[in-house]
């Protein structure tokens, strides 16, 4: 059998159909072992979802299927019977794909869902209430115990009976709102109220004692007068009984310890056949590649049926679709920005030993890996902690010392904003890098879609706000921040390798001005960024072909402080302006040139193409499209200016 699976599993991508979930429900089996059988089922399913979306986090939904199989299980069967209710969500948000295959295998979601994982109007990276079964929005770590609470108090106040179970991750202990959510929920007396910790011992890429130790976390957790119960989170019948023992406990909240094997079925992944040295987990996040996908399922498929048989089910049935989309063709160069900001912040930190980089949690991906190997003792891991981090970078910046602060776009802009203000008041000098910038990707869905950073990040004084558009013009932000910049800088990242339409010339920046990557003199397209500003030159090709028009493309990299003067010399001439903005109208760049024509009097219209809604969650091109900011719809949203003008 297993040499059959291994042909069938070359190739292809392989999951456990919806049949064979129902046999399971309807058999005579013990509830432990059908919860076992679900979890295996499950696993095998989410390295499908996982595998055929390109993206997800595998580690993490492997860890928490035990978890997720008992919970969801408990809320799908007794919601027929039982009017008191209980809920369940995971705060984490990133085992997202654990969460949406158990619902599926149990028939909460349609099964066809199962091929919908970050695709457009499918299942997005992140749980969002728009979902069938989806309790609240998840994705950004921290929030889940305090939306349970105010759930329970209005229930208390609808005089509703409802018991409230929150999955969290251990590095999610990290972030400060956690500790906060415990006080009050001891106060209210909330024995409706358990959270389960995904004890993994992991937070993205390392182990959570080498970032953040949470010491005695069963004293720490007792401490806010809570009831704490430990357990092996990946045995069923362990489980079952520590939740049934909470369920007693109705005057104060309880919390249970779960520790489990991050990527929990699948022997190379699962953590703890690590070796104590290894520095980095290599299954967080991402898509197996096709050995590691052709390796895990065949380890995961095997496991699956030697269960049914032995349980007396007979042999275990399951489908395979070619493997599509796993790899991509790439024809030109393509433009990778955090790789270029990686190799211009170590070789500028050669030559200044007041640089110091800060992190949370992110350091694979914010291209700082390099950095850290080159000078340990000037990297600082601060961990899921933005606001801390932040901070700390404002007291090494009124010692002299150049803090560096990285982050995603989306945590770095908001978390810690009240600290990026406190720091500005001091006007001490800090450079602040969020990557994972604007609407792309848009996999992990709208958590982790910073479309309205340049707007927060714009309110604070003396915080000049850049975006660069390819790998050249970030080396020169850097340059340009370190040396020439007085003020502090935020240099908006995207993470999207990408391959340019047009020739990267030589350049050198000019505080506040455009660089024309195209050159006309009908209609003027303004963008920033590789993305908009390579969707601005192909849809600028296409509307001359169209109107034989001459129309010019400016970049515009710097999003919050514009030469006044250069625009009125450099842009007024043109009929018609269109700008596209990787971001929301508000506080973007188009609203900003508007308020500079308005200011100067310059009787121009200006047609802003931005992010108008919440952004969804889905492919690139399918997501661009939605929001009509791929080239079509750029071409025909322009073709309309110019027909009637």
């Amino acid at each position: 059998m297993g040499d059959q699976i291994g042909e069938i599993v070359n190739g292809k991508l392989i999951f456990i159909p919806f049949r064979e979930f129902l046999r399971l429900i309807n058999s005579d089996l013990s509830r432990p072992n059908k919860l076992k059988l679900l979890s295996s089922l499950c696993r095998v399913n989410v390295l499908y979802m996982v595998a055929n979306a390109g993206s997800g986090h595998l580690g993490s939904s492997f860890s928490s299927m035990e978890v997720m199989s008992l919970m969801l299980s408990e809320m799908h069967t007794k919601k027929n019977h039982d009017e008191t209710l209980s809920v369940f969500f995971s705060s984490k948000g990133h085992d997202a794909p654990a969460l949406y295959s158990v619902m599926i295998g149990l028939g909460i979601l349609d099964f066809s869902f199962i091929h919908q994982l970050r695709r457009l109007n499918g299942l997005p990276g992140h749980p969002d209430i728009h979902t069938p079964g989806i309790v609240t929005n998840t994705g950004s770590l921290g929030m889940g115990v305090s939306k349970a609470k105010g759930m329970i108090i209005a229930d208390r106040i609808k005089k509703i009976s409802k018991n409230y179970y929150v999955l969290t991750g251990d590095g999610e202990l990290q972030e400060g709102q956690f500790w906060e959510s415990l006080i009050s929920a001891k106060n209210f007396k909330m024995g409706e109220l358990t959270v389960i910790i995904d004890h993994n011992k992991l937070q993205s890429d390392t182990f959570v004692n080498k970032v953040s130790d949470l010491g005695d976390l069963e004293a720490k957790l007792a401490s806010f007068g809570w009831k704490v119960y430990r357990v092996d989170g990946n045995d069923i019948e362990a489980l079952l009984e520590v939740v049934e023992e909470g369920k007693k406990v109705t005057n104060q909240p309880k919390v249970i310890i779960a520790d489990t094997i991050k990527g929990k079925g699948v022997s190379f992944m699962e953590h703890s056949s690590l070796d104590s040295d290894v520095e980095y987990y290599k299954f967080h996040s991402g898509a197996p590649n096709p050995d590691n996908y052709g390796k895990a399922a065949l380890e995961l498929l095997n496991a699956a049926i030697v269960e049914f048989e032995s349980n007396s089910l007979g042999e275990l049935a399951y489908e395979e679709i070619n493997r599509i989309g796993m790899s991509s063709v790439v024809i030109g160069k393509q433009e990778k920005l955090v790789q270029a900001y990686s190799e211009a912040l170590i070789l500028e930190t050669e030559k200044n030993n007041n640089i110091v980089a800060l992190d949370a949690d992110l350091i694979l991906d914010t291209g700082l890996i390099p950095f850290k190997d080159r000078f340990p003792d000037r990297f600082i891991e601060c961990g899921i902690a933005e606001q801390d981090m932040v901070s700390i970078a404002g007291g090494m910046a009124l010692k002299g010392m150049l803090p560096i602060v990285h982050s995603f776009s989306c945590f770095l802009s908001s978390r810690p904003n009240e600290q990026m203000y406190n720091n500005s008041t001091e006007k001490t000098k800090i450079i602040y890098v969020g990557s994972l910038s604007g609407l792309l990707p848009a996999g992990p869905g709208h958590s982790h879609q910073a479309v309205r950073d340049i707007a927060s990040i714009s309110s604070i004084p003396g915080l000049i706000v850049v975006e660069p558009s390819n790998e050249l013009e970030t080396k020169r932000f850097v340059e340009w921040a370190i040396y020439q910049s007085k003020s502090s800088v935020y240099i908006r990242l995207v993470s999207v390798p990408i391959e340019l339409p047009y020739r990267v010339e030589d350049l050198q920046l000019e505080f506040g001005r455009g660089i024309f990557v195209k050159k006309g003199v009908d209609l003027l397209i303004i963008s920033y960024g590789p993305i908009f500003l390579r969707n601005a030159y192909i849809a600028a090709l296409e509307i001359e072909e169209k109107f034989k028009i001459s129309v010019g493309v400016l970049n515009i990299p710097w999003l919050n402080q514009i030469d006044e003067f250069w625009v009125s010399k450099n842009i007024n001439q043109f009929k018609n302006i269109v700008v596209i903005d990787n971001h929301y109208y508000e506080g973007g760049l188009g609203q900003r040139i508007g308020a500079i024509f308005n200011k100067l009097k310059i009787d121009k219209q200006i047609t802003c193409i931005c992010i108008d809604s919440i952004p969804n969650s889905g492919q690139p091109e399918e997501v661009l499209a939605y929001h009509k900011m791929d080239v079509v719809s750029i071409v025909n949203r322009i073709s309309k200016i110019l027909l009637n003008s």
